[in-house]
């Protein structure tokens, strides 16, 4: 089974393709939990409207059922907390112009 960090350094070649960057970075990741061979992730939009999420979801579910151990994964949408720029790594911050 991969642990939680495992899971995490995974996701972040999970690209929002508008942003350039990956959903780690952006802050889009809320959390990560492994349960035996599942995984639950819970990750956010920029944007109710983002007409990426779908692409954005498929990409999560493939990368996590690509780890060694992993048979179910779980990929959850949430609203709470909104995403802001403020969730987002002080290197994304930096290439995108926030702060």
């Amino acid at each position: 089974m991969p642990s939680r960090e495992e899971v995490i350094d995974a996701l972040r070649v999970v690209e929002d393709p508008e942003l350039g960057m990956d959903i780690v970075e952006l802050g889009l990741l809320y959390d990560a939990e492994v349960e035996g061979p599942k995984v639950h992730v819970t990750y956010s939009l920029t944007s109710m409207g983002c007409p990426v999420g779908p692409f954005i979801e498929q990409q999560i579910r493939e990368v996590v059922e690509s780890l060694d151990g992993v048979e179910d994964v779980e990929a959850e949408l949430t609203w709470e907390p909104p995403w802001s720029p403020e969730r987002m790594s002080d290197d994304a911050k930096f290439i995108l112009g926030f702060g």
